[in-house]
């Protein structure tokens, strides 16, 4: 694999240490959810120092927002650029020295580079303003956990800064430093949680035959939701069921219990799918405990919807990366992936496209030795600018 063409852009290169910095700062800080009290203020004080023309806080309950205007203003138009603050409840296993400095809390995910990346961007952009029209760039919380997009959009983001367009970026373990990867139409699943209660008799586990054994119709359960996949579902359609937690009423070894709990998650790209899982599932839980002489109650629930790019502004991101490294180096049909964002709420409220930016080789997201590779700051940070100067130019 060649080397991606270096187009970097020169206004980003004498801040690559800044951000570096202010990235590795955040990682020894992380915060969680919407408690990003710490972050949501560096990232505040940072807009105002390099001039944002406005910058809010307190937005979707901790979100932050600054407002960069051009230098003209003829095209009216206005272009969001998404970056996640919150880490993971998760302990650090990397003994960098720049680790976390919060015993179970890691940026294990990269957001910690997503708001640095996009705040370089923000300075340039305020330098130098060299477009026509607005950029909004918004600091999001709670992307793990908490749906910290729903609220910002539920805030009235899009309406009260006049937002046109959003784009999202994401860092992506193992593809290479300087390669980009976008698609149009779905790029993340749906995320949908489904906890199920069985209910039978329970009783002594040495009786069996005068039991309903939940555990029994559990198991059965837990086998036949794996038939929709293979069974009841387009198989040129992507669907996930997993079931992850299975939890009886009792932790005895001689005691059939009487309920068992299950856990799990459902992910889908299209929505019809979505709809189709949800009722095949309901009645597969339903007729199995039936079958069995047990009882089922289901709270499913949907939780982040797929990530569906908008066809135009997904070429426009592509364009943007292919201006930074080269044609070779953007996929630009990259594969859909099972994983859920929440860029999605977004994506539903405003036209635009979610991006991944090559992490190297690395430890998978959300694991205790992943790293963001400082190397791509370069990357991500120039792209942002392109975006906005290639999308209202002067």
């Amino acid at each position: 694999m060649s080397m991606p063409t270096n187009e970097v852009d020169a206004r980003v290169t004498p801040l690559i240490g800044d951000i570096t910095q202010w990235r590795r700062d955040i990682h020894q800080h992380p915060e969680l959810e919407y408690d990003v009290h710490r972050t949501a203020a560096l990232v505040a004080d940072k807009l105002r120092s390099f001039g944002a023309d406005d910058v809010v806080e307190g937005v979707g309950r901790t979100g932050v927002v600054g407002v960069i205007r051009g230098r003209a203003s003829g095209s009216g138009l206005c272009v969001g650029l998404r970056a996640d603050m919150d880490a993971l409840p998760i302990h650090e296993a990397t003994e960098l020295p720049y680790a976390s400095k919060e015993g179970g809390k890691m940026h294990a995910c990269g957001h910690d580079g997503h708001t640095a990346m996009l705040l370089g961007a923000a300075q340039v952009l305020c330098e130098t303003r060299q477009f026509d029209g607005t950029a909004v760039v918004i600091f999001q919380p709670a992307e793990e956990l908490g749906a910290g997009g729903r609220e910002m959009v539920n805030d009235g983001l899009m309406e009260r800064f006049d937002i046109q367009r959003v784009y999202g970026m994401h860092n992506l373990p193992n593809m290479p430093v300087g390669q980009f990867g976008v698609r149009t139409g779905p790029i993340m699943a749906a995320a949908d949680t489904l906890d199920i209660t069985i209910s039978g008799k329970g009783g002594h586990a040495a009786m069996p035959h005068l039991c309903v054994d939940t555990m029994l119709v559990a198991a059965e359960v837990i086998s036949a939701l794996q038939h929709i996949a293979s069974r009841h579902i387009n198989p040129l359609e992507s669907v996930v069921v997993s079931i992850t937690s299975v939890q009886g009423d009792n932790d005895s070894y001689n005691v059939i219990p009487q309920t068992v709990k299950l856990k799990g998650t459902v992910r889908t790209l299209l929505p019809a799918v979505q709809d189709a899982v949800e009722l095949h599932l309901t009645n597969v839980i339903n007729q199995t405990a039936k079958a069995y002489g047990a009882s089922a109650e289901i709270n499913y629930k949907r939780d982040y919807p797929a990530t569906i790019n908008h066809d135009e502004e997904a070429l426009i991101a592509a364009d943007a990366a292919r201006a930074i490294v080269g044609e070779s180096h953007v996929d630009d049909n990259i594969a859909p992936m099972m994983g859920a964002e929440d860029f999605s709420f977004m994506l539903n409220a405003r036209p635009g496209a979610f991006i991944f930016v090559g992490n190297g080789e690395s430890a998978s997201l959300h694991h205790p030795q992943y790293n963001f590779n400082d190397d791509i700051i370069q990357f991500g940070s120039s792209y942002w600018i392109k975006l906005v100067e290639a999308s209202m130019p002067l």
